[in-house]
């Protein structure tokens, strides 16, 4: 498995998919500095991305998260709807393995955004092999991370790519 976050990504091993959604994260930061939030993401401005897009609202006493926004591509990989449900609640397994989540908070507690790409954790759909996903902190305010924006790109076990 290979992963990164803050200054430490390697983006030209992402897929170019991962690279534009990045650059549109970049590209809607605030003017005077910060981070982006919820108001600033427009789907209409990548359209060709959404079915690998989710969102999850952050809950921190008790830590959980919540799927805002899934899309289509993550829909048939997970191989049913979630929107709405927490993590794990959708994911029963993750109630055993606290680790699971030490990335999200990473990616919430610094404002650093985290790459990885290597065999997936949650789905097991048979005909995915490998996944790579960018999870990206949103801030209303422009510092506290309220809700993270993620992309997500399958791969076949031939190593195509799935959607």
């Amino acid at each position: 498995m290979q992963s990164g976050s803050g200054d430490t990504l390697e983006m030209a091993a992402w897929h170019a998919r991962v690279r534009r959604f990045y650059a549109y994260w970049r590209k809607i930061h605030p003017a005077e500095g910060g981070l982006p939030g919820r108001r600033a993401f427009d789907p209409c401005a990548i359209p060709d991305l959404l079915p690998g897009v989710w969102l999850l609202d952050i809950e921190r006493t008790p830590f959980r998260l919540r799927y805002r926004l899934v899309g289509t591509g993550i829909v048939e990989a997970i191989g049913r709807e979630v929107t709405g449900r927490w993590l794990d609640e959708a994911h029963p397994q993750l109630r055993h393995d606290p680790r699971y989540f030490d990335r999200y908070r990473r990616v919430i507690e610094t404002g650093a955004p985290s790459w990885r790409k290597g065999r997936p954790q949650l789905w097991s759909h048979r005909d995915f092999g490998s996944i790579e996903n960018l999870l990206l902190p949103l801030a209303m305010d422009g510092t506290t991370v309220d809700m993270l924006c993620a992309f997500s790109v399958l791969y076949r076990n031939d190593g195509s790519v799935a959607f």
